[in-house]
């Protein structure tokens, strides 16, 4: 068995940060983390994501971050002294004519929805100071053109990148409907007159009692539009935390910020915890205590591996188990529940009701 988990951390090692070896080791020794990751192997996620979780209640004091549940899809409202925003708007049920091949669940009602029980006034108003679209995939940013447009919805700003179409994968245009939503949150951003930002800014800036710091990774020849989505990070005296988007390390993204980076709290692990992301030397350098997937209860065995062996993580938690997940920080630690009936989900519209 010493030689099979050795055999293990020097594959990892070489396919994911070979430099990180002597780490892993040592890490996965004194914290039992190899047999962590031995015994997700075998039982699956389930066990680990479902224990000690408490159920949040609305009006619980503290800041939070919302990763609300909408399938594989990203949609996270931050809350913060009063002030709110919203990175990511999840799936939304438009797709172009003749592409059935798109036909996802989509989560605009619900997203629009839970943004205003959470955020509304008495009137169901709500004001945000910004909104980010992380990168030009459906799942991130096609539900905005409906919160957008919604008159009880103001914003005060709105961060998105140039679309640069002609550096889309075959496969990216073939899953994801890019330039139809990104043209959709354009319009509906005019129409409403938010102001809009296309340079990532990399000064950090206030939101309540949160700095939020934009980290832009550009655009790489090797990379795909995964590869480029804009991360964040939230500091807080309670911890910080670093939401990843669909950021991956297909070329090396995720081995440029680490060191930019350090310690976290808080990851919301990039691209759903699909491999490509997540690497060993990502996990050995921010060491998050809690993981965040935003999907539908899975994450590869090997992302999973890699976070318990090569850091200390102790929480590996997905927003489709327990109806979303709130994180929420008070002066000094982060707290964790489960979102589930306060949610109170919208089911996603098919398709099929909308373009019969």
């Amino acid at each position: 068995m010493k030689y099979i988990s050795y055999g293990f951390l020097l594959l990892w090692s070489v396919l994911r940060g070979w430099a990180f070896l002597p780490l892993a080791i040592w890490q996965a020794f004194k914290d039992g983390g190899l047999w962590r990751w031995l015994g997700l192997t075998f039982s699956g996620m389930r066990y680990q994501q479902k224990k000690g979780l408490q159920v949040y209640t609305k009006g619980m004091p503290g800041d939070k971050i919302h990763f609300l549940n909408t399938g594989g899809s990203d949609a996270i409202l931050l809350e913060s002294g009063g002030r709110f925003a919203l990175i990511d708007a999840a799936e939304d049920s438009d797709y172009p004519a003749g592409r059935r091949a798109l036909a996802y669940p989509g989560w605009e009602a619900y997203v629009l929805d839970y943004v205003k029980r959470a955020a509304g006034d008495a009137q169901g108003r709500v004001t945000l100071d910004f909104v980010l679209g992380t990168h030009a995939h459906s799942d991130h940013i096609g539900g905005f053109d409906t919160l957008i447009t919604d008159p009880d919805i103001a914003i005060g700003r709105a961060y998105l990148k140039r679309y640069e179409g002609a550096r889309m994968r075959p496969y990216e245009r073939a899953y994801w409907d890019n330039e139809e939503v990104y043209g959709q949150m354009l319009r509906a951003l005019a129409a409403r007159g938010v102001p809009l930002v296309r340079d990532i800014p990399g000064e950090p800036f206030a939101l309540g009692n949160f700095q939020i710091t934009l980290f832009d990774p550009g655009r790489n020849r090797s990379g795909d539009e995964n590869d480029s989505s804009v991360g964040s990070l939230v500091e807080h005296s309670g911890g910080r935390a670093f939401l990843a988007g669909d950021i991956n390390n297909i070329s090396g993204v995720e081995h440029r910020l680490a060191g930019r980076l350090g310690k976290v709290d808080l990851l919301k692990a990039g691209h759903h915890g699909h491999n490509g992301s997540g690497t060993l030397a990502f996990a050995a350098k921010l060491r998050p205590d809690t993981v965040v997937f935003t999907n539908k209860g899975r994450a590869s065995v090997g992302v999973l591996g890699r976070f318990i062996c090569a850091g200390n993580t102790k929480r590996l938690l997905s927003t489709g188990m327990f109806g979303g997940l709130m994180a929420v920080f008070g002066e000094d630690d982060i707290q964790h529940y489960a979102i589930n009936e306060y949610a109170v989900p919208i089911p996603p519209k098919a398709y099929e009701e909308i373009c019969p």
